[in-house]
């Protein structure tokens, strides 16, 4: 695969899931921009292929204005991955709208702004990769989550939305769907789950660990892999589709 003179830009790339597929992207030729809240994070990825921008998806300001400075800077996005989104369960009865809206503002609205403005610059050119990184609980739905599943649901439907606006056009749109990654967002969900529930850590781990079939948690260099694909050669007929990277969950 070669992705030389390939914009790509990667939202919440300063870590996790969203800096494997940025440091992916890289070693194949792109040009990365990553995206995110923290700049010491974003400063402590970058490389001579990898720039940070300070950026808050959920802003619809600071996207418009983080992805024109991107696209000023190393041109036209080809590749438009949104990643950034935060995770935590909570029941119907406990969920106030504070906490509704603060998931849908970061995951959904922050993936249709991004993509929105990505596509404004990706349109102009020949070739184009879409990816939402969903969840495997945007197809299924997750147990004691129904704010994080609606959102992640909503992102696999903008998705296909948007594949059949494009049909026929040379830019793809799919959604990758991660069972429990090993990230920083697990290692938090274990400390809430302790809290919440009195369990040890090794126990609240197993909570999660135990979902994926294979017994272990998914790498973020699975979900890059997967990432990578989708923008390989011959991947133009890889549309619409929600990808499971989940170690066997149906």
């Amino acid at each position: 695969m070669h992705l030389d003179g390939k914009h790509a830009l990667v939202t919440g790339g300063g870590t996790g899931i969203g800096l494997a597929i940025a440091k992916a992207l890289a070693a194949q030729g792109a040009q990365v921009t990553i995206t995110g809240r923290r700049e010491d994070r974003l400063r402590a990825a970058e490389t001579d292929r990898i720039h940070g921008i300070v950026m808050d998806v959920s802003d619809e300001t600071s996207v418009e204005d983080g992805v024109a400075a991107a696209v000023t800077a190393r041109g036209p996005v080809q590749i438009c991955v949104a990643n950034a989104g935060i995770a935590e369960g909570r029941a119907i009865h406990k969920t106030d709208l504070e906490f509704w809206r603060q998931m849908m503002g970061i995951n959904l609205d922050g993936c249709f702004l991004t993509i929105r403005a990505c596509l404004a610059s990706m349109r102009q050119t020949d070739w184009g990769r879409v990816i939402a990184v969903s969840s495997i609980a945007g197809l299924k739905g997750l147990k004691g989550a129904p704010a994080y599943s609606a959102s992640k649901h909503g992102m696999i439907g903008l998705m296909r939305g948007l594949a059949a606006d494009y049909a026929g056009k040379p830019y793809t749109f799919n959604a990758l769907c991660p069972a429990y990654v090993d990230t920083d967002i697990v290692s938090s969900n274990v400390e809430k789950i302790m809290e919440r529930t009195g369990m040890s850590e090794a126990e609240a781990q197993k909570v999660m660990v135990g979902v994926n079939p294979h017994g272990r948690l998914v790498t973020s260099e699975e979900v890059a892999e997967a990432a990578l694909f989708l923008c390989g050669e011959n991947s133009g007929s890889m549309n619409g589709q929600a990808i499971q990277i989940a170690g066997g969950e149906l």
